[in-house]
């Protein structure tokens, strides 16, 4: 399936809207802890690799996870919007955010060594370890990490 052009999401208050370019149609599942911690479940995201326009932008909090990343979410009604590396160089919006996320295909499954064994997703799809992430962002561990 080819590149979206664009794609629109917005907060579950309606805050903040965004519009996401240059997407690839499909979603990302993050099982690491802070992921877990901060979405109550797994952080599935969208690679906007065009990057995000947002409207009520000042209505975006966020949060340094890490020396390397930060995640943003709405800061009237707590909707996890995106996690970005702080260069700019990738930002995943959330996939739970998306206007009309049926059209997007589930591709990979990151951090799968910290996955609990209470859940697993069905079929077969790429899983990548810990150290697979932080090789392919070529990135430290994330200072203050905890499994």
């Amino acid at each position: 399936m080819a590149e979206l052009e664009k794609v629109t999401g917005r907060c579950l208050c309606g805050a903040v809207a965004f519009t996401a370019k240059n997407v690839e149609p499909h979603f990302d599942v993050c099982h690491c802890s802070m992921c877990r911690r901060w979405s109550g479940g797994v952080m599935m995201a969208v690679e906007a690799k065009g990057g995000v326009d947002f409207s009520g932008e000042e209505n975006i909090g966020l949060f340094r996870a890490s020396d390397w990343g930060e995640r943003g979410f709405c800061k009237i009604c707590g909707t996890n919007l995106f996690w970005r590396m702080q260069d700019g160089s990738y930002v995943g919006v959330a996939y739970g955010a998306l206007d009309n996320a049926g059209d997007f295909e589930f591709t990979t499954e990151i951090f799968i060594d910290h996955k609990p064994d209470a859940y697993a997703f069905e079929g077969d799809r790429k899983q990548m370890t810990e150290a697979d992430v932080l090789a392919a962002f070529a990135a430290p561990p994330a200072e203050g990490y905890v499994q």
